[in-house]
């Protein structure tokens, strides 16, 4: 299930805790991973990843997204997975909470 390699490899290699959801409580400094969708052609795989970055401050969200795109970069040396194309990448501030937060916006062509 390529959510569980991207999740994986995330949280093994990002500087802070990954996850698919918010928690309760969460820290200072996050990732969230979401799956928002997919295709198939001729049994090749095109999901859409979006990955935000949460952090106390604007600046910091920009370099965690920094460092999520850096680290997507690599991932198509993982195991199923052919080709990553980040889409595109933007401040995504929470209006409601205030919280600063970026979003990367990831094209995986996997099996």
């Amino acid at each position: 299930m390529i959510e569980k390699i991207i999740l994986d490899y995330l949280s093994e290699n990002a500087s802070v805790p990954v996850s698919m959801m918010r928690a309760e409580k969460p820290p200072k400094k996050y990732i969230i991973l979401e799956k928002t969708g997919s295709r198939k052609t001729n049994k090749v795989v095109t999901s859409t990843f979006a990955i935000q970055s949460y952090a106390p401050t604007l600046y910091e969200a920009a370099v965690l997204n920094e460092e999520v795109k850096s680290l997507m970069d690599e991932a198509d040396t993982l195991t199923d997975v052919m080709a990553v194309k980040l889409s595109t990448d933007y401040n995504f501030t929470n209006t409601a909470t205030k919280q600063p937060r970026y979003q990367a916006v990831f094209n995986i062509t996997h099996y």
